[in-house]
């Protein structure tokens, strides 16, 4: 059965006019129940994990000076979001949404978190809407418990995935992979293990043969006991923030391949939903519903 992380701390209330939109988080589940494709036994509800688990990937000055809303009034504007107790403990809820999906991926071949993605935030810092990498620490989680060996981080997100590729930097045991926007956000890159960057406008043709050339070949390399994808919609072309160029059929096309190959190879695969921008609220639904509707095709 899939399962999926969902809290209602995941919409958390922003200031009238702030561009990140975080309605998404609540009309997604609704929109998987009322078509059918979840019931609510589906979703399980996170909670606050040890703190252990987020000191092994975040140094524990930032992460308590988070918690206890110390942080630098620079490092935090870099963030985006006004720091609250809420906000914080929304954040750490949606890492342990993480790492429980992490585990009922283990068993159930896939599982999900209708939050995450928050690949830019380092080991020290947080930036752009991010302040605590779920898929960092639900891969150190994974690896401590002896669960897995190889982790690959295939992130398709628009934007770079920084704040993961410097965490594992120097950690051979995790793969970091990230297809995104050249010209994009964040203007200073870090280095991935591999690094696609994109042109401006970018279509499903090009952006799909790119990927079927490269994550086959990877999965063969690295032989890896665990994917994590990090499926952001902010690829399409009505996307604000996203610079390319593909469909909706696109976007669903690239996570088909991508699910489909970790279904055909046997490798769990953990997906966190990532950014979507689009203007009206309707297409980021659509969009990222597409990957939970093609969960159920292919694992069920």
């Amino acid at each position: 059965m899939l399962k999926i992380a969902f809290h209602p701390i995941y919409k958390h209330h922003l200031p009238v006019g702030h561009r990140f939109p975080m309605e998404k988080y609540e009309l997604l589940p609704e929109q998987l129940l009322h078509e059918g494709t979840c019931e609510h036994h589906n979703f399980f509800t996170p909670e606050k994990p040890n703190d252990k688990h987020i000191v092994a990937v975040h140094s524990p000055d930032y992460y308590y000076d988070l918690v206890n809303l110390t942080l630098d009034q620079r490092a935090a504007i870099k963030i985006g979001f006004p720091l609250s107790r809420t906000l914080i403990e929304r954040e750490i809820i949606i890492a342990d949404g993480t790492i429980k999906a992490s585990e009922f991926a283990l068993t159930n071949g896939i599982a999900m978190n209708i939050s995450g993605g928050t690949h830019h935030a380092f080991s020290e810092r947080g930036e752009a809407f991010c302040l605590l990498n779920d898929q960092a620490i639900a891969a150190r989680y994974l690896q401590h418990k002896g669960l897995v060996k190889k982790i690959l981080i295939v992130d398709l997100d628009v934007h770079q995935g920084n704040g993961t590729a410097e965490i594992f930097q120097n950690d051979a045991s995790v793969f970091t992979f990230s297809m995104h926007g050249k010209s994009n956000y964040p203007f200073k890159k870090e280095q991935s293990d591999l690094d696609i960057a994109l042109e401006k406008h970018t279509e499903d043709t090009h952006y799909l043969s790119l990927l079927k050339a490269t994550l086959p070949k990877l999965i063969e390399e690295q032989q890896p006991d665990f994917i994590y994808y990090l499926c952001g919609v902010d690829v399409i072309a009505s996307d604000k923030l996203g610079q390319l160029s593909l469909t909706i059929e696109g976007c669903k096309a690239r996570d088909r391949f991508v699910l489909d190959l970790c279904q055909k190879h046997q490798i769990p695969v953990m997906c966190s939903m990532g950014g979507g921008y689009s203007p009206e609220i309707k297409t980021i639904v659509n969009a990222h519903a597409n990957t939970f509707r093609l969960a159920q095709e292919l694992f069920f």
